[in-house]
């Protein structure tokens, strides 16, 4: 996920209409598959399945499939059998799950099984062999999901007794550090727009990033952008364009560096950093970088003094959860998309784990992941949050976005996007969550309110 601009994203702080290209010529798709459920959401005890034929694409292969509970325990295996024109893929489900099915292709009809391989791990493909799938690396790889009783997902970890202690200590010690804000003017390439670089002091780092709001007398509705993951420059011409719709607009970066740096002196395995100890993690400074930019947004005169909404996808989507906890009596509304850094214990309970991926077998990284897993944030939100996931996504697993939306106690809108891997895998299949985002912004920036309604399919 590093070094990657992904299109969602990029689209997120655009103010055209949402559109998307699939990178590179569209990939082949020889496999078509209908869900059972439209929605791909069953009750326990349901029969779950999907029936597939041949896709746009003649078959060329042969292939075979796995059911995996949380995209980590298999639980069923089979061939498909398309000679009669479709064959089906079925499973019950027994209990609050998301089911995750590889099809796999092994074999071209007719000539030699190619030599045997290691099997790959889901979501990663069988291999250069193979071209085509649908889960946008055009190895052969297919995907689908389902979730079975989501918003039963329980924790698959306890939290921490004094998680709330850490971190309130963190934030008291950071309100300590004077913030000694420093704006830095910088030309708008979008007319009526005052665009600054802002650095702020936070506890151990500075916080930068892009403030940019409507040329005029006034106060404004505030929306923080936070940031996906990899190190690169910010995009100052989207944040002008968000401060033209009207809004208070911080575009923050996620590290220690000017926003307008594409690099800084950012090492390129910044998440694995201290990842054996809470107080050296380097999350513990992004997730205060973050607080601080809030706290400078709200001695800012041209706030409105009632709306703070956060928005980000993948590492964005987490770094907001996190401040939608640590600082739940300011914010308005979260709307984030795939938000990672969830579940991050997931591989010891039979979950498949994602992004930042922190080593399973060092005990000492896993006692320090809990203090930063969004779901451990999760209870402390009281704003409404808005979260799509993809179904197949193996960088931001559906498991553990879910389970951290029923950690809120407060109203939420799971927004299940059944085809999508991550957003920058497959754009196409997950367009439908920025677009929700920008519908929910053109409300609140006008002072409407955001009231969840529910699982939308």
């Amino acid at each position: 996920m590093t070094r990657i601009r992904t299109n969602l994203l990029f689209l997120l702080l655009a103010t055209v209409p949402f559109g998307f290209a699939q990178r590179g010529p569209a990939i082949e798709q020889q496999l078509t598959f209908g869900p059972y459920h439209p929605s791909g959401i069953y009750n326990v005890g349901e029969l779950v399945g999907w029936t597939v034929t041949p896709g746009p694409a003649t078959p060329t292969y042969s292939y075979k499939w796995t059911i995996r509970r949380n995209n980590a325990v298999v639980l069923k295996e089979g061939k498909l059998d398309l000679s009669s024109g479709k064959d089906t893929i079925e499973i019950t489900g027994d209990r609050p799950e998301m089911l995750y099915v590889a099809v796999e292709p092994y074999a071209t009809p007719g000539a030699p099984t190619p030599a045997p391989q290691a099997a790959p791990e889901a979501g990663r493909g069988a291999g250069a062999a193979y071209t085509g799938g649908n889960t946008g690396r055009n190895n052969g790889l297919y995907a689908v999901g389902a979730a079975v009783a989501p918003a039963k997902l329980g924790l698959s970890t306890p939290r921490p007794d004094d998680f709330d202690a850490f971190w309130d200590g963190k934030l008291t010690a950071q309100a300590k550090v004077p913030i000694n804000p420093a704006l830095t003017p910088v030309p708008a390439d979008v007319p009526g727009v005052d665009l600054n670089i802002f650095a702020l002091d936070a506890l151990g780092s500075t916080a930068h990033g892009y403030v940019a709001k409507p040329a005029r007398e006034g106060k404004f509705p505030a929306l923080i952008q936070l940031q996906y993951a990899g190190v690169y420059a910010l995009n100052a011409h989207g944040a002008a364009q968000r401060a033209a719709e009207g809004w208070l607009f911080l575009n923050v970066d996620s590290h220690d560096k000017l926003p307008s740096d594409p690099s800084g002196n950012v090492p390129r395995n910044y998440q694995a950093v201290g990842n054996t100890d809470r107080e050296k993690s380097y999350f513990v400074n992004m997730y205060l970088r973050d607080s601080r930019a809030l706290d400078y947004l709200l001695t800012r005169p041209d706030w409105d003094g009632k709306t703070i909404v956060l928005t980000g996808g993948s590492m964005g989507g987490q770094q907001s959860l996190v401040l939608a906890g640590l600082r739940p009596e300011k914010i308005t509304a979260a709307l984030v998309c795939v938000p990672a850094g969830a579940d991050a214990n997931g591989d010891l309970h039979g979950r498949k784990a994602g992004y930042p991926n922190w080593p399973s077998d060092n005990p000492d990284v896993m006692k320090t992941a809990i203090y930063f897993d969004t779901i451990n944030f999760a209870s402390r939100i009281r704003a409404p949050v808005m979260a799509g996931m993809g179904f197949i996504d193996t960088i931001a697993p559906p498991a553990g976005i879910w389970t951290a939306l029923n950690q809120i106690p407060g109203p939420k809108e799971p927004l299940p996007m059944i085809e999508s891997e991550h957003d920058n895998l497959t754009p196409l299949n997950g367009r439908a969550c920025p677009a929700r985002t920008n519908e929910l912004l053109n409300q609140l920036v006008k002072g409407g309110e955001f009231k969840p309604n529910g699982i939308r399919p």
